[in-house]
This record gives structure tokens, C-alpha cells and sequence, in this order.
């Protein structure tokens, strides 16, 4: 089973700021050699896959969904989010009034937090995905297509909301499981479908006790889809039996990691659905957990 520094990845919790720098240092000097072929295999640099994710962020309902026998509670996820992000913010002394989105692909829940926020930064591992959120935040809109079938394809506009500040909302292409150290900290941090699509999962969950201010909320969205060509298998979270034969998922690993640096608030069901053609498409149900970083 995978260890570091003697620790078992799949259990141990580090709650002090102290061994997190440390980690973090480690992090980068492990992640320096392995970046540069993630680059080269980064399956979320293409053209077809851009063009989903902006339909799934910004598509209009009879856009995304056309039939009218379709999974309408289903869209419109990454607003859903940051809207359950919003619920549990209590504006406080000491809270930072900022927003930080990990792995905001093309940006839609940055902007949404933007709403309350007077800076909130996106940060996503695709430089495509950033370069989209940049335009988008510079012009309110971006022009794509989508596959109806075969090469037969369908002009689309993404715009982001007129009321929206934009210049609230910035961007940086960055990895998750090694976060920048100015970062600062954060009254709301979302982390969307993430953890199960991360090489080194527990890296981002350690640092989370150091971005999220005391006070401040966590919120993490996952289906739980661990696969072995996002993340080797030990350095899987949760999809597996321990030597003792019990199994193990994703929302037991949360609450032994995180649970000595936030309280968990609400765990829900959270239904998101992803247009791939006119007639194939994805309906998958995350599991959302809320969190409130513990005072230290």
C-alpha cells in the first residue's frame, strides 16, 4: 500500500500547517518530473472536448437538451454549484470576501461566484480551458461548435450573464495537486468533479486546511469515477477494499482527511448532465459535501 513519509496515502489526515509546507515542497519536487510528460498526454487539450464543456457550462436548456422527455434538473450544474456555495457563505470578520475555483474548466461557476465576490480566481490544469475563460472574461462571449452527428455540426454562442462584473474574475493555469503558495486565503473554495480526476488526490486535500480561511466554506462535488488513467490505483481515494477486506469509498476517505480541519454541514445528491451528440449523452449523479474549516 502507497506510503509517504511512512503515512499511508488512503487514511492519514495532516492537519498542521507546519508538515503541509513541507508536503507541499515535496509535492513540487516530485511533480517537477512528471509534468512535462502529463502535458504531452493531457486529454482535456482538444477542441471537441472545449466545445462540451462549453455547452455544459453555458448551453441554453433547449440547447443541451432537446427532448422534452430529458433530465431537465440536471443542468445547469456548474451554476448549481456555486449557487450551494453561496447558501453556506455567511459573510464574517475574518472571512475573506474571496472565491477560489479548482479545476474551473471554462469558467462558468468562477463567474457565478463573481456575483458576490470581488475577486474570485478560476484556476484550471488545461491552458485551453483558461485561454476560453480569458476571452470569455474579456468579450462576455465565445463563439464554438458542436457535434450533432458524425461531421454535421452546430454554431453556438457562450455568454456569460450581462449582470456579472467579469473584471471580478481572473484566471491561471495551475495543477491542483500542487497550488501555488501565494494563494492567500479564501471564504469559499469549490473543487467540482475533481478529486477522482487527480494524479495525486491527497497532495490537493492537504492543502486545503491552509487555503480555506477559518470560518470559510469547502464545497467538493464528486461521482466517485475513480479510473486508472486519471489517477494509479494507489493513489486512489476510494473504489477499492482495505487489506482487512472492508471497502472503502470516496466519502470515508473525505471525512477521515479533512475532518480534523472542517466540520462537514450538508452532503447531497447532485444530478449534472453532458451533451456528447444530438443522441449520446452523459447522466451521472455527484455527491456533494459542504464543509466549514474549523477555527484552529
Amino acid at each position: 500500500m502507497a506510503t509517504l513519509f511512512g503515512f499511508d496515502h488512503r487514511v492519514v489526515a495532516i492537519p498542521t500547517l507546519a508538515v503541509s509546507v513541507g508536503i507541499a515542497a515535496y509535492t513540487t519536487y516530485r511533480l517537477y518530473s512528471e509534468r512535462s510528460q502529463r502535458k504531452k498526454q493531457n486529454v482535456y487539450e482538444s477542441t471537441k472536448l472545449l466545445s462540451e464543456y462549453l455547452i455544459f457550462h453555458y448551453g441554453l436548456p433547449n440547447e443541451v437538451l432537446k427532448y422534452d422527455f430529458g433530465p431537465k434538473s440536471a443542468l445547469d450544474f456548474p451554476k448549481r454549484c456555486a449557487e450551494l456555495c453561496l447558501k453556506h457563505y455567511k459573510p464574517q470578520a475574518g472571512v475573506p470576501a474571496r472565491g477560489l475555483d479548482i479545476g474551473c474548466a471554462v469558467g462558468r461557476s468562477t463567474f457565478e461566484l463573481a456575483r458576490i465576490f470581488d475577486e474570485v480566481i478560476g484556476l484550471d490544469y488545461s491552458q485551453s480551458f483558461v485561454d476560453a475563460c480569458d476571452e470569455l472574461k474579456r468579450e462576455g462571449l465565445i463563439n464554438y461548435s458542436i457535434v450533432d452527428e458524425g461531421e454535421l455540426t452546430t454554431d453556438l454562442t457562450a455568454r456569460v450573464d450581462k449582470s456579472i462584473n467579469r473584471s471580478r474574475a481572473s484566471f491561471i493555469q495551475g495543477d491542483a495537486c500542487c497550488l501555488p503558495a501565494d494563494l492567500g486565503q479564501f471564504g469559499v473554495v469549490l473543487a467540482a468533479n475533481l478529486i477522482c480526476r487527480l494524479h495525486h488526490p491527497f497532495d490537493f486535500l492537504w492543502r486545503l486546511a491552509d487555503i480555506v480561511a477559518p470560518g470559510g466554506i469547502l464545497v467538493i462535488t464528486s461521482p466517485y469515477t475513480w479510473l486508472s488513467e486519471y489517477t494509479e490505483k494507489k493513489n486512489m481515494m476510494g473504489g477499492y477494499y482495505d487489506k482487512d477486506g472492508q471497502a472503502v469509498t470516496g466519502f470515508m476517505t473525505l471525512m477521515k482527511v479533512l475532518g480534523p480541519c472542517f466540520d462537514l454541514v450538508v452532503d447531497e445528491n447532485m444530478p449534472f448532465f453532458i451533451r456528447e451528440t444530438a443522441h449520446k449523452n452523459q447522466w451521472t449523479v455527484a455527491h456533494a459535501t459542504v464543509w466549514k474549516r474549523k477555527n484552529p
